[in-house]
This record gives C-alpha cells, sequence and structure tokens, in this order.
C-alpha cells in the first residue's frame, strides 16, 4: 500500500509538476520554459471563466449542501415514519454515476418535455425555466443536478453524527424547556462538529474535481459559459494535444486541494496533539 501511494500518487504528482514547467504538447519532454505555461493559462479567458464558475457553484454547493444536509438529519432524527424508506430515497442519488445524474437533469431541465412543459400543460402559459441554455443561469442548472447526487451523503453522516449524541443531552435539553430547533443550533452543532468538518472537506474536494455533471449536461455551453478548470485540463490535453497547459491547470486545482485539505489536517490531528 506504501509503495503503490509513493509511485502511483506521490510519483506521478511530482510528474506532472514537473512538466507543467515545459514546453510539452502531444508527447511529454523535459524542455524546461520556466513560468511560461502559468501566465498562458491565467491569461486565457477561459480558465478564468472556469475558476469564477468553480467560486459560484462552489460557495452555493457548500453552504445548500451542509443546511440541507444537516435539515434533512434533523428530521429524520425525529424519528418519523417510515424513516428507513426515506433515508433510502434521499441517499439513492448517490449511487449513481454523475453522467447518469447529468443526463437526467438535462432530460429534466428541457424545456421541450422537463419541468417548463409540464408547467405550461398545467396551464401557466408564460412560465420560463430553461437554465442550461442560459450564459447567466447555467451554473445553476448543474448546481441544482450536483444537489440532487451529493447532498444524501451529508445528510447520512449528519444523522450519524446526531445519532450518536447521548440521550441524557436531549433530555437534561427537555428538562431546561429549550427548543428544539435551538438544542440543534446550540448544542447539537458544536458537539458533531468532526463530522461537519469531515462533511466540508468531501464537498470541498468534489467540487474542484467536478466533470462529469457539466461534459452530461452542457459540455462546457452555452459557448464557454459552464466550464469547470477539470473540463479546460482535459480539453487541453486530450483536444488541444497540450500536455504542458494541461498540466499547469492540473497543479493549479492540486494547489486548491491542499488549500482544503492542509487546515483539516491541522484541525484534526495537529490541533489534537497540541490540546493533548
Amino acid at each position: 500500500m506504501i509503495l503503490t501511494v509513493l509511485v502511483i500518487f506521490v510519483g506521478c504528482t511530482i510528474w506532472t509538476v514537473v512538466h507543467s514547467f515545459t514546453s510539452s504538447k502531444l508527447l511529454p519532454k523535459l524542455d524546461f520554459v520556466g513560468l511560461a505555461q502559468y501566465e498562458r493559462l491565467w491569461g486565457n479567458d477561459r480558465w478564468m471563466v472556469s475558476i469564477k464558475n468553480l467560486a459560484v457553484y462552489g460557495t452555493c454547493s457548500m453552504i445548500f449542501s451542509l443546511v440541507i444536509g444537516f435539515t434533512l438529519a434533523a428530521l429524520l432524527d425525529r424519528k418519523i415514519r417510515f424513516e428507513n424508506t426515506f433515508r433510502t430515497i434521499i441517499l439513492y442519488p448517490f449511487a449513481l454515476s454523475f453522467i447518469v445524474t447529468g443526463l437526467v437533469w438535462q432530460w429534466i431541465l428541457n424545456p421541450d418535455f422537463g419541468i417548463e412543459k409540464v408547467v405550461r400543460d398545467l396551464g401557466f402559459e408564460s412560465f420560463v425555466f430553461d437554465p442550461l441554455h442560459s450564459d447567466q443561469f447555467v451554473i445553476y442548472g448543474i448546481l441544482i443536478a450536483g444537489l440532487w447526487q451529493g447532498t444524501g451523503l451529508v445528510m447520512c453522516l449528519m444523522l450519524a453524527g446526531i445519532r450518536g449524541i447521548d440521550e441524557d443531552i436531549w433530555k437534561a435539553s427537555r428538562i431546561e424547556g429549550i427548543p428544539v430547533w435551538k438544542t440543534y443550533v446550540q448544542i447539537i452543532i458544536p458537539m458533531i462538529r468532526p463530522v461537519i468538518v469531515t462533511s466540508v472537506v468531501l464537498i470541498a474536494s468534489g467540487i474542484v474535481k467536478v466533470y462529469d455533471l457539466v461534459v452530461a449536461q452542457t459540455s462546457g455551453g452555452p459557448g464557454t459559459s459552464s466550464q469547470m478548470p477539470a473540463l479546460y485540463v482535459m480539453d487541453r490535453m486530450f483536444k488541444d494535444q497540450n500536455l504542458a497547459q494541461g498540466f499547469a491547470a492540473s497543479t493549479m486545482m492540486l494547489v486548491a486541494v491542499a488549500i482544503i485539505l492542509i487546515p483539516w489536517a491541522y484541525l484534526e490531528f495537529g490541533g489534537k496533539k497540541s490540546r493533548g
């Protein structure tokens, strides 16, 4: 296992970073050109659009995934009837591939036979809901599909954390007359902080590498309005046969993941050691 990690993960990562400083095209070559690929990358309009889209998608995905996931977990924690059925239904989309999810929501959001057509058939002739063909709203159409698939996992993590709370805490809050919502907000959420941190890391890593949903729903369109960093990497490496440019974009994605993982590792391991 250690050998696999060192050779496959660490070795290939170093190889990619090194070749991002070269002029590699169809085939890799050690012809160093300094920071030329990175200057070209950050001067590329398509890359800048992908960064903007990632910021919008990432912010909304993080907030809504946590809020919806925790809300669903809190509702299921109230010991409702058919809890197992609801939990299975909510978690089921996570079992699907992103390609399948993207295609399903491409059909649902299609104005010819999706939500728009259903609402218009009900008599609302002026209703318009076609985000995937709008430069301004296409990223939110992708966001809907992402939330539909990923929120179930967050819900299960949150529910496991809530169910791990000692029952005596609930009894004490009821005796004190604390409202249920205030118990969740002021007591339960701080107590399940490790679960929340883990959820944040999982959501953030999925945000950085989002690719399948975009390909299945829009292929980066209309125009370049739904470009994402991972799609930019694949297009540069395989469509344009420009390995070095793709490696430079991959390295920037690696930096983004490191920015997420290093604070998490410190909070989970370094913070514990210092408190100990």
